[in-house]
This record gives C-alpha cells, sequence and structure tokens, in this order.
C-alpha cells in the first residue's frame, strides 16, 4: 500500500473518532434544552450522557473478536453505520426514554469504532509512518471534547439541540462510502469460540467503573452508591483478568502487556497522565466563571485558545519525536505538562491577559504533545497478533482514565471546599485542584525515566 492510501484510510478513521468524540461532548451544553423540550430538569437528562458512557463501555470487550471473526472493514462500515441510524433517531426521539434508547444504541456502536478503527489504521499503516498514523487519529480525542460544549452551545441557541444529532447523519453516510471505498477487505481469522464469561466479567467491570467514576465526579455529597459501583468494578477487573490468565481464547487480550513499551504508554504511566490532562478540560470553563467570574461565552473563548495551543503542536509532533526520540520527548514534554497545570493554579483575575494565553497556548500543546507521543509509542513494538486486543485494551483504560480525571478534580475541589468550611466554591478552590493533578504528572514524568533510551526506535526512524 502506497503512502497517499495509508493517509486516506488514516484522514477516514480520524473523521469517523472525530463524529463519536464530538457526540461525546457535545450535548453537555444542549441538557437544559433538551430537558425544556421533554417537561424535565438538566440533571433528570443527564442520563442521557450516562448511558452512552456505560453503553460503550460494556461492548468494547466484543470490539476485539468481532473484528477478527468478522473482519474490521466490514465491522468498522456496520459501526459508523448504526452510530449514524442512533443519531437520527436521538434527533427525532419523541420522548426522553426514546432519546436514552438511542443514546444506548450510539454508545454501543462507538464501542466498536474506537478500538477496530486503530486496528485498521495499525495494519494498513507501513511501520515507518506509524507516528504520522497514530497523529492523524489522535487529533479527534484532543480537539472535539474542547470545541464540543461551545459548538453545542452555538446550535442550541440559535437553530435547536436536535441538530447536534442530525448533524451526524450526512457525515456518517459519507463516512460508510468512504470505509467501504478506502479500506481494503481482509479475510477474517479463523472462528473462535466467544468468551463469555470473560465479557460479561469485562463489561461488568468497566460498566460499573465508567459510571461510578462519572457519579464520583458529579461534586454529590451522597458517595455510598458511586463509591459501591467503584468497589464492584475493581472486584470484577480482578475477576476478568484472572480469567483471561487462564483462558486460551479471552475476551480480554492481555498479550500486549507483556510487551514493555505498551505497558508503560496504557497501563502505567500513560495512564496516569491521561488522568491528570483529561482533569483539565473540566475544571478550565468552571475555573473561569466561578472563579474570574466570565460568563460562558467568555469561558468558552478562554478554552478555545487552550485548543490552539493543541493545534499548534499537531504539526510539528512527528519531526520533533523523530528528532529526540520518544524517551526524552515523553519526559521533557510531561515535566513541562505538569509546570502548565501547576501554572494553571497560579492564575487569577488581575493576571495579565498575555500570560494567561500564553499559558493556555502552552498548556494544549503539552497536551497534544503527550497524547500523541503515548499513543504512538503504545503500539511501536506490537506484533500483528498483538494489535488488534491492545487496541481493545487501550480503548478500555482511556475511557477509565477520562472518568477518573473529572472524578479526580471534582474531590480536588469537593475537598479544599470542605475543609475550608464553605457553602461554595472558591478560586483557591481550583488552584488546589491543579495543584493536585500537577503532582499526577510530576509521577508520570518520573516514570518515563524507567523508558529504555531506544524504545520507539523502530518507527521514529532515529538511528
Amino acid at each position: 500500500m502506497n503512502e497517499r492510501e495509508s493517509r486516506t484510510i488514516a484522514l477516514t478513521v480520524a473523521a469517523a473518532f472525530f463524529m463519536e468524540t464530538l457526540d461525546a461532548s457535545i450535548i453537555a451544553t444542549a441538557l437544559p434544552a433538551i430537558g425544556a423540550t421533554f417537561g424535565t430538569t438538566a440533571l433528570g437528562v443527564s442520563v442521557s450522557v450516562t448511558s452512552y458512557l456505560v453503553a460503550m463501555a460494556v461492548f468494547v470487550p466484543a470490539a476485539g473478536w468481532c473484528g477478527e471473526r468478522f473482519g474490521a472493514r466490514n465491522v468498522f462500515a456496520w459501526a459508523v453505520g448504526i452510530f449514524t441510524l442512533a443519531s437520527l433517531l436521538c434527533g427525532l426521539a419523541p420522548s426522553l426514554w426514546a432519546l436514552i434508547a438511542s443514546r444506548i444504541l450510539q454508545g454501543a456502536s462507538a464501542a466498536f469504532m474506537s478500538p477496530v478503527g486503530r486496528f485498521v489504521v495499525l495494519r494498513e499503516t507501513p511501520k515507518e509512518r506509524i507516528i504520522e498514523a497514530i497523529g492523524t487519529i489522535t487529533w479527534p480525542g484532543l480537539i472535539a471534547p474542547v470545541i464540543g460544549p461551545a459548538l453545542g452551545g452555538l446550535i442550541v441557541s440559535y437553530v435547536s439541540w436536535r441538530w447536534i444529532f442530525l448533524l451526524n447523519v450526512p457525515l456518517g453516510v459519507i463516512g460508510v462510502w468512504l470505509v467501504l471505498r478506502h479500506i481494503p477487505k481482509h479475510p477474517p481469522a479463523p472462528r473462535t469460540r466467544f468468551d463469555t464469561l470473560g465479557f460479561v466479567l469485562t463489561a461488568l467491570a468497566l460498566a460499573a467503573l465508567v459510571e461510578g467514576l462519572a457519579r464520583l465526579g458529579g461534586l454529590d455529597n451522597s458517595a455510598l452508591l458511586p463509591l459501591a459501583l467503584v468497589g464492584f468494578g475493581l472486584l470484577a477487573a480482578v475477576g476478568a483478568v484472572w480469567h483471561a490468565r487462564r483462558t486460551d481464547a479471552p475476551m480480554l487480550d492481555l498479550r500486549a502487556v507483556s510487551v514493555p513499551t505498551y505497558k508503560l504508554a496504557i497501563v502505567t504511566v500513560g495512564f496516569v497522565s491521561r488522568v491528570a490532562i483529561n482533569a483539565s478540560p473540566f475544571l478550565l470553563p468552571l475555573m473561569f466563571q466561578i472563579g474570574f467570574g466570565y460568563s460562558p461565552q467568555q469561558a468558552g473563548l478562554m478554552v478555545l485558545v487552550y485548543m490552539a495551543g493543541n493545534l499548534l503542536m499537531k504539526s510539528a509532533t512527528t519531526p520533533i519525536l523523530r528528532r529526540f526520540g520518544f524517551r526524552r520527548v515523553l519526559t521533557i514534554n510531561a515535566a513541562l505538562c505538569a509546570a502548565m497545570l501547576f501554572a494553571c493554579g497560579m492564575l487569577e483575575p488581575g493576571t495579565v491577559d498575555l500570560m494567561v494565553y500564553a499559558v493556555l497556548i502552552v498548556a494544549g500543546m503539552t497536551r497534544s504533545m503527550n497524547f500523541t507521543s503515548v499513543s504512538t509509542l503504545a503500539f511501536a513494538d506490537l506484533s500483528a497478533e498483538q494489535r488488534i486486543g491492545g487496541s481493545a485494551l487501550a480503548t478500555m483504560l482511556q475511557q477509565v482514565a477520562m472518568s477518573m480525571g473529572v472524578a479526580f478534580a471534582a474531590f480536588a475541589l469537593s475537598a479544599s471546599q470542605t475543609l475550608r468550611g464553605v457553602s461554595s466554591l472558591g478560586l483557591v478552590d481550583f488552584r488546589y485542584a491543579w495543584f493536585a493533578i500537577g503532582t499526577l504528572m510530576v509521577l508520570a514524568a518520573a516514570g518515563t525515566l524507567r523508558l529504555d533510551r531506544n524504545a520507539g526506535v523502530a518507527i521514529s526512524n532515529r538511528p
């Protein structure tokens, strides 16, 4: 396959990822409007958000098996098609329960898009171009969560919340055509037994962890149920791992974890860094509104400055990785990322605007570099047999890290507020929350020192 064809496949998968990731974040701003349509509150509609996340968590474990059994191209095309149909049903939903059912269908189809789409890109991309390919499919996860709330606000203000979902329909139809047109067919793998027990244990673990962590991140004083869900999820996860290690063809494929670069990038250091960085889009708009007294529109514009840093770094990521290698880039970038998280905690209403913009742009740049380099390193040394299982496991842990990032930041805010003995959040609470996640990033930076100096050399083309 030539360079142009592999780039086209990566862009096709990236477009599908963007539609999926944007849909998960854009709905947040529309919750009050949706609640008004169905005669309930924004809190009452929030189940449409958690139902999507839980459905995605439940079905991610089956993505690897389905991709191998029925062919990655076929599964990816069906996933994009069903996601498009579910978007149409969401936009036309006559009741809240119809919307929730459609969101569950959306989440279930999204569960197959991420791991299978990543596997398609890895399989069809020459090893010397994997850095560029992973960078291409990483940008939706960087940009969509940042522009989603602002775009949702514009759509709700000037059109209708239903168009948040209806806009996916033409995009999805084009996406299915692109998948069938550009992604080559490969014969499916030999038939293997579906690991029912492994699927149930893994699905229960992910659903309980994602839902429990999402509830913990809600700044709710009632923590008993969320903690019970997290505890149950951890027990189910232990059971799933125990079962996977004793089964010939497990649903939870752990073979990739034996590769040092994958383990560091997905399970240990990379996981900690994702928890820290995923707290930023949660803290920034709240800090600017509550701590600085900005309007929602002003806060949204400040978050867009943060997104600009993400975009600025994209074109520089590949040359930097090729010039300096993964170990040096990850270590220095993690240290810079930690410094920017601490710097966000030092901002206050009297800070010069130019300084605020500089901090946000550099914070966005380090976030982009971290996500792309970690995601690329994870698959640098995997064999072809390890890639689809490794892709599914990476998607699972990224979902948990996203929930943990929000939950950790919310806990830090709540703890600071409680210790100060006040009834509402203030700027000082955000300062301590930024310091807490900055400390997490320092731990991640220290962990990168264990990385071999030649890690990822096979795909970075460094001598």
